[in-house]
């Protein structure tokens, strides 16, 4: 397992200025991440479960406490974290090698083409390197998003629900190719999502966040071997488990938007 990629969250806040009044959007975070853990943060719309992620990749600052990457406070974006968001983001007039290519910084031209070629290959779009986005499925732009995200070798990559958007089927498919690259790259991974079984499926440890200010309630264990299997009792008792303690933890859920 790689040995960077550790994350320790500590008594993070953070609150917006929303019409002259403060509104606080975290309270009291506190979440430690192993290298090469899958972390999956469960939560309703309005929870904080995005704004926490743009505080590990550094596109926001303004906040109490400290976020320390292998025992370094964060300063901003970096090389050591890439994200991967719902929307693929991919540029409609590049194909998908440059738009992989986009991603990397500082390498040699004869570099770049190394990288490009085995990183297409990981997410398994070999044959597709002159294709543009709308030659894809969804899916497959979703992984060329993970490729992009990936060609620098960050030490955690962070997903905001990435597969959100995705058809059932397809979303079930990129489980195992999601699980699969994980298992290859050997990285710390940070999956926020709204689907109990995606993070079951996934996940070494499940976060359940609550809302209105968004709390950590509930850090749960996921010790299911792998690869999983949906149909079995153990998984099912698993998701229970989830489904159980989120809705221990969520006061009035339908006055949310969803």
């Amino acid at each position: 397992m790689n040995s960077k990629g550790s994350l320790e969250i500590k008594r993070v806040r953070k609150q917006y200025k929303v019409s002259g009044a403060a509104l606080q959007v975290l309270d009291d975070i506190n979440l430690d991440v192993k290298p090469g853990e899958f972390i999956s943060i469960v939560g309703l719309s309005g929870c904080g479960k995005t704004t926490l992620l743009r505080l590990i990749v550094g596109l926001e600052s303004d906040y109490e406490g400290e976020i320390l990457l292998d025992g370094r406070r964060l300063n901003g974006p970096s090389l050591d974290r890439g994200i991967v968001f719902q929307d693929h983001r991919l540029f409609p007039w590049l194909t998908v090698e440059k738009n992989i290519a986009l991603g990397i910084v500082g390498k040699s031209e004869k570099e770049k083409k190394n990288i490009i070629a085995s990183h297409i290959e990981l997410v398994g779009l070999k044959g597709f390197e002159k294709s543009y986005p709308h030659q894809l499925s969804g899916g497959m732009s979703q992984r060329a998003a993970i490729a992009r995200a990936l060609v620098n070798q960050p030490e955690i990559l962070l997903l905001d629900e990435p597969l959100g958007a995705l058809d059932a089927l397809t979303r079930m498919y990129m489980h195992k190719e999601l699980e699969r690259i994980w298992n290859k790259e050997k990285i710390t991974m940070i999956m926020v999502t709204h689907d109990v079984e995606e993070a079951v499926y996934l996940s070494d440890k499940i976060v359940i966040m609550s809302a209105k200010p968004g709390r950590l309630q509930k850090i749960i264990n996921v010790p299911l071997a792998r690869p999983r299997d949906r149909a079995s009792l153990d998984f099912a008792e698993m998701k229970e488990q989830v489904l159980e303690a989120f809705l221990l933890h969520t006061e009035h859920p339908f006055s949310y938007t969803i």
